[in-house]
């Protein structure tokens, strides 16, 4: 699943002004890949406006580099086209943003397949934290959740390959795969003297975003574990039985949700904070606001939402409104802190780009990304718990429904 970004009907005027600026850097790489090696200009405007000395960017080098890897290179033949994916590939890895990133046309399906709620493989988000590969949050019941992996969790190794330096999505192509074959990984918790082997075989991931029921206590619990195409329309029938049943209040569930679609978000919060602003877009050049998109038909329900580690992007987006205005207590542990916006394009051979543009604050400007969303309540929630089907986290959010919370606060004293 990946992070939050603008589908290609709702990218705003700026965020095309600043892609259009890419394109120009695709359209001078191309040219050397159809023209071959040709004489370079003395000086090459780069984005911002200044220039570089043609003696720093000599872009007949990338040409040489080129034809020495398709003439010397021991497997022969040596394909044009992974060629040219692979130098696109590489444009977008020399920005240094883990999420800005060129698909080919095979990963691209996959990536748009797996935004549609179906794909083959282990059934979580993995993440860069820290310059490591992680696992941001495993999907429900999929196999990495059955595995017993967890969101922090380093992934050090992927069928014996080490991750340092991989970028998301290369290792996301290692981890997917047919349904039936088996991925191997390396995982440490407590760095590497404790690495734990773990060996997950794949399966075709079918992702239901909203589930939700009432539960002995009157209360609705809605779990959201992706921002797809139909949360939306799932979350409204979720609502509608709010509203019928006049529930006690509403337990919304963000845990281990990494993120997803901007309008999906929108579209959950409006339900509590109306017509107001949800989220704040902050680029290079400006700042936009985008405002909820229906009424607050929710804002007098009492509301708890949880969160972990694993709740990102879209996740923090809606818990972040919700907690500016007042309209939920957030309970749990702090989230990843995935601020970041994408701008995804198709491409004429089927293949795609996705390039960061912005990063994201909350309606009072507190910042997302790199920081992530503190509950009101901290909360911990231990992996032996979780096992025993012990679930603390969400013992404190009834009694908060309930108004019968009473916070514990630990007395210093000086021996």
């Amino acid at each position: 699943m990946p992070s939050i970004f603008f589908p290609k009907k709702n990218i705003p005027h700026t965020v095309l002004f600043l892609f259009s600026s890419l394109i120009i850097v695709f359209s001078f790489v191309i040219g050397y890949f159809v023209g071959g090696a040709r004489s370079t200009k003395n000086l090459v405007t780069e984005s911002n406006g200044q220039t570089a000395d043609e003696s720093k960017l000599d872009f007949k080098q990338f040409w040489d580099v080129w034809n020495f890897a398709k003439t010397s290179y021991y497997k022969q033949p040596v394909s044009d086209e992974d060629l040219y994916y692979g130098a696109l590939k590489g444009i977008l890895e020399g920005l240094g943003d883990p999420y800005s990133v060129y698909f080919d046309p095979k990963d691209a399906e996959e990536f748009i397949s797996s935004l549609n709620g179906s794909f083959s493989g282990i059934g979580a988000e993995i993440g860069i934290r820290d310059e490591k590969l992680v696992i941001v949050a495993p999907i429900d019941d999929a196999p990495a959740a059955r595995a017993g992996l967890q969101p922090g969790d380093w992934i050090v190794m992927i069928d014996g390959v080490e991750t340092l330096g991989m970028s998301v999505d290369e290792a996301v192509s290692k981890i997917r795969g047919d349904a039936g074959t088996q991925v191997k990984m390396s995982i440490s918790r407590n760095g590497l003297n404790s690495l734990t082997e773990i060996t997950i075989t794949r399966e075709k991931i079918v992702i239901d975003s909203v589930k939700w029921k009432i539960d002995e206590n009157n209360i609705m619990r809605i779990s959201i574990s992706t921002f797809n195409d139909d949360t939306s329309e799932l979350f409204l029938d979720a609502i509608q039985e709010t509203l019928t049943k006049n529930v006690r209040g509403i337990i919304l569930d963000l845990r281990s949700n990494p993120g997803g679609l901007l309008t999906s978000a929108i579209d959950i919060a409006s339900a509590w904070v109306g017509y107001q602003p949800v989220v704040i877009e902050k680029s290079q050049e400006n700042a936009q606001t985008f405002k909820g998109m229906s009424a607050a038909r929710l804002a007098d329900v009492p509301t708890v939402v949880l969160v972990n580690g694993g709740s990102a992007s879209a996740s923090e987006i809606v818990s972040g409104a919700l907690q500016d205005y007042g309209l939920a207590k957030l309970v749990g542990t702090q989230t990843f802190g995935k601020g970041s916006v994408q701008d995804y394009r198709e491409l004429s051979d089927g293949s795609a780009v996705k390039v960061t543009t912005a990063t994201w604050y909350t309606p009072k400007g507190r910042t997302i990304h790199e920081t992530g969303i503190t509950p009101d309540i901290v909360i911990p929630f231990t992996l032996d718990e979780f096992k025993q089907g012990i679930d603390p986290q969400l013992d404190v959010a009834i009694k908060v429904i309930f108004g019968s919370y009473v916070e514990q606060k630990t007395e210093n004293k000086t021996p």
